[in-house]
């Protein structure tokens, strides 16, 4: 669905996106995820024929984004990480604007208005004042008029950014249920855990560079090097570390939010720690192997650096 060749964007001596090439099949939910400043924002641009690359293209649904901007910006949805609402109108005046600008014929624009406020869950607002909305309505609203005219490719670009907790669940949900619907999405968020929750694939890039990319569950196998235990005990967690840190199958120990968590280089390293405890007279509380999430992933393969 969607494809990157080489894209390229240069701000004067400033390298934004640097060569970066990624595939997002249909179906797929992607992740797109990077530092502050790694060129998310700018490739997503680029991808909805907002800004022209200095090199290289992207094709979306097999059509080249500079060739017929005009067809790709009928098969994708954009949500902006920073997007203005028009706060004197109300809420179906607002997507009635849109559904017009989509060329959506008139006797359909209200079925579209009404099952998009319905996927939104802002079917009560219908004839609320935009201005009256909360933030996470607010959002909510914006990602209805994305889907108006029932894109391929959706483009949100921190759509939970500012959000409370309850908002974020809310607009995660609503991602879930786009993803049931076969939507293919390409979501740039910070928000690491909750993206696992429903990404099925992430794209990391740093100084507008591809680090890693391809299916959750292999980019942490491929990261996972050293497996990691956490050990809770009773008592005197320093004596545990100065026992741990001389052996042989242990790569790094350290105290962190109460317990001792060691890196190890090999899964007998295990059997021989737990041995060693005992044997110390340790008081044992728990013994658990901690598993790599996205942030873990994240925070291994990037060095937080910016273009």
């Amino acid at each position: 669905m969607l494809t990157t060749s080489n894209l390229c964007k240069t701000f004067g001596k400033l390298v934004a996106v640097n060569d970066l090439c990624m595939s997002v099949d249909r179906g797929d939910i992607m992740g797109f995820i990077g530092p502050n400043g790694a060129g998310k924002t700018t490739t997503i641009r680029m991808i909805a024929t907002l800004l022209e690359p200095t090199s290289g293209t992207a094709h979306v649904d097999g059509i080249d984004v500079l060739e017929e901007p005009e067809i790709v910006r009928a098969l994708i949805g954009y949500m902006p990480d920073f997007f203005g609402l028009y706060d004197d109108l109300l809420v179906w005046e607002y997507l009635d604007y849109f559904a017009s600008a989509y060329k959506i014929p008139k006797p359909k624009r209200k079925q579209a208005i009404n099952d998009v406020l319905e996927l939104t869950d802002l079917t009560g607002k219908y004839d609320a004042q935009v201005e009256s909305l909360s933030r996470g309505m607010k959002q909510r609203l914006c990602l209805a008029k994305t889907l108006l005219h029932d894109p391929k490719l959706l483009l949100l670009d921190e759509p939970a950014s500012g959000l409370d907790p309850r908002a974020r669940a809310e607009i995660k949900d609503i991602l879930r249920e786009l993803g049931r619907m076969g939507k293919t999405i390409l979501i740039s968020s910070h928000i690491l855990p909750e993206l696992a929750d429903f990404c099925n694939k992430v794209a990391i890039i740093e100084q507008g560079k591809m680090v890693v990319s391809g299916p959750v569950d292999d980019i942490v196998e491929q990261v996972r090097s050293d497996r990691a235990v956490e050990i809770k005990v009773v008592e005197n967690q320093q004596g545990v570390v100065e026992l741990l840190r001389p052996m042989p199958g242990v790569a790094g120990v350290e105290i962190r939010d109460g317990a001792v968590h060691a890196r190890l280089r090999n899964e007998a390293a295990q059997h021989e720690i737990l041995e060693a405890l005992v044997n110390g007279g340790f008081k044992v509380q728990s013994f658990t192997e901690t598993e790599l999430d996205l942030e873990d992933v994240f925070l291994k393969v990037t060095r937080g650096a910016v273009s």
